[in-house]
């Protein structure tokens, strides 16, 4: 069975890429958050991303996170294998937990080891806020 219906999908992807409606200043829709939240052990993503089924656990979430380590025991090369990330949102941060001291964490997480470029002042929030002067 397929759940389909054209307005709810609609809205929710436009809620996704932050253009939807939502009365609330400043609300952002955190997808690594809502994967942990609602698939914390990765399963749907590892069923519909088979490039990331060698990745275990919730770690499946934050590929670009992992150390090199980890993702070469799971077959994965960011660039080659799986797509570096776009766009980080600062948001994301709070959901991959780091050791104190900047260690990895036990699990192989550690900060992005090559972020993303993007313009000094124009993260995503730059294209979609209302202040343009920036």
């Amino acid at each position: 069975k397929v759940d389909y219906d054209v307005c709810s999908n609609y809205g929710n992807w436009l809620y996704s890429a932050g253009i939807g409606n939502d009365p609330r200043d400043n609300r952002r829709f955190n997808m690594i958050k809502q994967g942990l939240d609602y698939d914390g052990n990765g399963d749907y993503i590892r069923l519909w991303v088979p490039e990331l089924q060698g990745i275990k656990g919730a770690d499946i979430h934050t590929p670009w996170a992992l150390s090199s380590a980890a993702l070469s025991q799971a077959g994965v090369t960011l660039g080659e294998t799986y797509p570096r990330p776009v766009v980080t949102a600062p948001a994301w941060s709070r959901h991959i937990p780091q050791r104190p001291g900047g260690s990895p964490h036990p699990r192989g997480r550690r900060g992005p080891a090559q972020a993303p470029a993007q313009h000094k002042d124009r993260g995503i929030d730059f294209y979609f806020s209302r202040k343009k002067d920036a």
